[in-house]
């Protein structure tokens, strides 16, 4: 196997640990293989990639995307991140709990995100680039963002006063998201 499970949290993510072939050289992993993915429990058919590129103290999030939901295998290339996830799926056992963890490119952790999260991360290093699959492409028109400083959600950010744009500042509570017809379309079914 190319991967082992390291955690299963919050009904639905995985953190995995590729097996990393080091030498004098350097190093060498697959980042993903549908066969050893789909092996734990990840059938996922990724559609687009993506790449992003952030200084030191800022945080980007809480975002999620309601008409055509995204499931995202995200990892660190370059740098450091704590990286969160909070469950927005109605009728979740897990509904409105968050989970973080540093993904860095030392550690080379890969986290599986199936639809149904809102995610954010905070750059920990001088530069963090992340690079992430995703099951749905890109919507504009149906993306939303929790705020990232929820008191109801509580996440415990590692940074004091992070650089936030100004349309993440205008994020959902939780609960005001809970309430709008399009939150339904993250209802958890436990099959």
């Amino acid at each position: 196997m190319g991967f082992k499970v390291v955690s299963k949290e919050l009904n639905g993510l995985i953190i995995l640990e590729p097996n990393v072939f080091n030498d004098n050289r350097g190093f060498f992993y697959e980042s993903y293989r549908a066969d050893e993915f789909e092996s734990i429990g990840i059938a996922a058919n990724f559609v687009q990639d993506n790449h992003s590129k952030s200084a030191k103290g800022v945080l980007r999030g809480m975002h999620f995307q309601w008409e055509k939901p995204q499931g995202k295998l995200i990892r660190i290339t370059s740098g450091r991140a704590f990286v969160v996830e909070i469950d927005i799926r109605p009728g979740s056992p897990t509904l409105g709990k968050w989970f973080g963890i540093e993904l860095s490119e030392e550690n080379k952790l890969v986290m599986w995100v199936p639809p149904g999260f809102a995610n954010g991360f905070c750059v920990l290093s001088d530069w963090m680039e992340m690079q992430y699959k995703c099951t749905a492409l890109w919507n504009p028109k149906s993306e939303g963002s929790i705020i990232w400083n929820d008191p109801d959600v509580g996440i415990e950010w590692p940074l004091n006063n992070p650089l936030i744009s100004e349309k993440d500042k205008m994020g959902y509570k939780l609960s005001d998201w809970l309430k709008k017809s399009d939150a339904k379309c993250f209802e958890f079914n436990s099959i």
